[in-house]
């Protein structure tokens, strides 16, 4: 069975959502908003780091796309750690069995 076909599909995939998801609703994400129903979004302490803030790529001034491109570099980053960790998996059980 080819994989890599499932893999680049996968991947396809992710990227499609990734680009109309952000387009979907302008309500905040589930978390933020019983935050605030509930009263303690002020509370809310920020994160030790952000590598993208507020997933809004920095220096894009469409904020729909910076939004779209910053899950994209989301999408990406992960796909290779997983692709990177199913390689290594995979190498090392060929080694095993050789």
């Amino acid at each position: 069975m080819n994989y890599k076909k499932w893999w680049l599909l996968a991947l396809g995939f992710c990227l499609i959502v990734a680009t109309i998801s952000p387009l979907a609703s302008s309500s905040p994400d589930g978390l933020e908003k019983v935050a605030e129903d509930k009263g303690f979004i002020e509370v809310a302490q920020g994160s030790p780091f952000e590598i993208i803030a507020d997933y809004v790529f920095p220096g894009i001034e469409n904020e729909a796309f910076a939004t779209i491109f910053a899950g994209w570099i989301g999408v990406l980053l992960m796909f290779g750690i997983a692709y990177g960790i199913a390689w290594l998996v995979q190498s090392r059980k060929k080694k095993a069995a050789a």
